[in-house]
């Protein structure tokens, strides 16, 4: 058996049977939050809702009756149970006055959101002005740098 393999030769770790070291796992990076638009403080707030308005009127009168609780968390349960029994023609009046609370931001929201495309527009023509007179600017003072020596 001259073409025969040794016993010891045989033995030689194949590169698929070898056990390979783990490297460390890689950290996972946090995910990369977007950046919120900066609010402006000029734009109306949004109406409250139905709910939101029966809780005005029920913390007034919550309060009357338990003028010792300062939890507001009782008050808020308290006022969800009252709304859930509520009635829809009990709701109604609520109800009005929040559509009408939503027209008045609509109107208010649209007389904001024109301002602001005019205002942007008037942005533009500024930022254009400035930069022909920039330029302007820098065109004098190279012309007196020259006829000042």
């Amino acid at each position: 058996m001259k073409g025969a393999k040794s016993k010891s030769e045989s033995k030689k770790p194949e590169s698929r049977l070898s056990v390979k070291k783990r490297e460390a796992p890689k950290q996972k990076k946090a995910p990369v939050k977007k950046a919120k638009e900066a609010k402006d403080p000029n734009k109306p707030k949004r109406p409250a809702s139905a709910f939101f308005v029966f809780m005005e009127d029920f913390r007034k009168q919550y309060k009357e009756k338990h003028p010792n609780n300062k939890s507001v968390s009782v008050v808020g349960k308290a006022g969800g149970e009252k709304w859930k029994s509520m009635s829809e023609s009990e709701k109604a009046p609520f109800v009005a006055k929040a559509e009408k609370r939503k027209s008045e931001y609509d109107k208010t929201l649209q007389a904001y959101n024109k301002k602001l495309a005019e205002g942007k527009h008037d942005e533009e023509e500024e930022e254009e002005e400035s930069d022909k007179s920039k330029s302007e600017v820098h065109d004098d003072e190279d012309d007196d740098d020259d006829s000042g020596e």
